[in-house]
């Protein structure tokens, strides 16, 4: 990417600093889930109505794509910020914090925030733009996933993306300094698949086990057996994890059921390795169903991929970024993290860069960590988050 000094992101950011701190208070007090964002939609719609940028609606009017448009015919870039929330009800204290027995507990309000910042940094300067930026609103990032739904109702077309970049808030990697931006030129998050086996046998008083089919006996035996899937079929230095985090069967202790259910997820960072642990837990479930006379059928849900930055368009990124932050700013992070993103179907599509901003916020004096009651944000770095969107927008897009 070529580089450009005609503009400095980092102040242009700073001059929009209270707005977009204020976008993400009014944000943060009405969370809503999944793929219905209805107000949280409208008031992303509603300022970039403000801001003068034109965009549509996706995914039942639940995911917005704005579209900037420069002056040439050069590359088009996408942003994307996740909108939605999780059902926790907030415990933070913080005078905005949301009522609804929701909560934007990791913090997407603060995404949405700061590209809507650099939206309208962008917008302003689009006639040195040459190219196109395509900004992608998208909900559901927790779960069932927005991401996959956008690109199949044609959210990197018309124009055609050629790049995509995206951050997560917060404090995702613990290893990295606070006030750092962290990232890695290949494989950045796991992917993150779920699994569910169902068990069928049959039941019996629990002083007579030989009138049963026991599906708790089958449960222990594939439980033990699918520990040896990564340690016993996969190399150690091959980064897998196959969790049984649910098992759930039985009434009583003199009652043997009729059925058991575990659950779990797998998580790698190779999609031929999401097969292999799939194929395995088909087997095991199906040899000791058999051997021991019960019915054990595996449901596996492929989620979200892995999520693998483009390696040359992150140098680029870095490099900008190395630009306009001070020194030691941008790190890299050792490991891979193991937790999932569904960023990941962007970046299958075309070359890409997902970042983390460290800005973790402190409830009671200390920061309490994704997911929770008590999660906040540092807002005094939502600069950083914006003026890095728009210093790679600059880069790319320069004649």
């Amino acid at each position: 990417m070529k580089k450009t000094s005609n503009y400095d992101p980092v102040q242009l950011a700073k001059n929009i600093e209270d707005e977009m701190i204020n976008w993400r208070r009014e944000l943060h007090q009405f969370p809503e889930l999944g793929l219905e964002l209805p107000q949280t939609s409208q008031y992303v719609q509603s300022r970039l109505t403000e801001m003068g940028i034109p965009f549509k609606t996706l995914v039942d009017g639940n995911a917005i794509v704005g579209l900037i448009e420069g002056s040439g015919e050069g590359p088009v870039l996408a942003i994307r910020a996740d909108m939605d929330g999780l059902p926790i009800a907030e415990n933070t204290g913080l005078e905005f914090a949301s009522t609804n027995g929701n909560m934007h507990a990791c913090g997407h309000d603060a995404h949405t925030a700061m590209l809507l910042g650099a939206a309208k940094i962008l917008n302003e300067i689009k006639e040195d733009l040459n190219g196109a930026v395509k900004l992608i609103f998208q909900p559901a990032e927790e779960f069932p996933g927005g991401a996959k739904p956008m690109l199949d109702e044609g959210a990197f077309e018309n124009p055609s993306v050629d790049h995509v970049i995206g951050l997560h808030a917060g404090y995702l990697d613990a290893t990295l300094p606070v006030g750092t931006i962290g990232t890695r030129k290949n494989e950045l998050m796991a992917s993150m698949d779920r699994f569910q086996i169902n068990i069928k046998g049959n039941g019996s008083h629990g002083a007579y086990p030989e009138d049963s089919r026991d599906p708790i006996a089958a449960a222990g035996q594939i439980i033990t057996a699918i520990q040896t899937i990564k340690g016993r079929n996969i190399k150690a230095t091959e980064p897998v994890v196959v969790s049984i985090t649910r098992v759930e069967g039985g009434y009583n202790q003199n009652i043997i059921p009729d059925n058991v259910e575990l659950e779990g997820t797998v998580r790698t960072f190779d999609n031929e390795l999401r097969e292999f642990v799939h194929n395995k837990l088909e087997q095991i479930a199906t040899g000791v169903g058999t051997a021991l006379g019960v019915e054990a059928e595996v449901i596996y849900d492929y989620k979200y991929p892995p999520v693998l930055n483009d390696p040359a368009f992150t140098e680029n990124v870095i490099n900008s970024f190395n630009e306009i932050f001070p020194e030691g700013t941008m790190v890299e992070s050792e490991e891979p993290l193991m937790g999932g993103e569904d960023f990941a179907f962007y970046l299958e599509q075309v070359p890409g860069t997902f970042f983390f901003l460290n800005n973790p916020g402190k409830i009671d004096g200390k920061f309490h960590g994704h997911h929770h009651e008590k999660f906040d944000v540092d807002e005094s770095k939502f600069f950083m988050g914006t003026a890095g969107f728009v210093r790679v927008a600059l880069d790319l897009l320069s004649e």
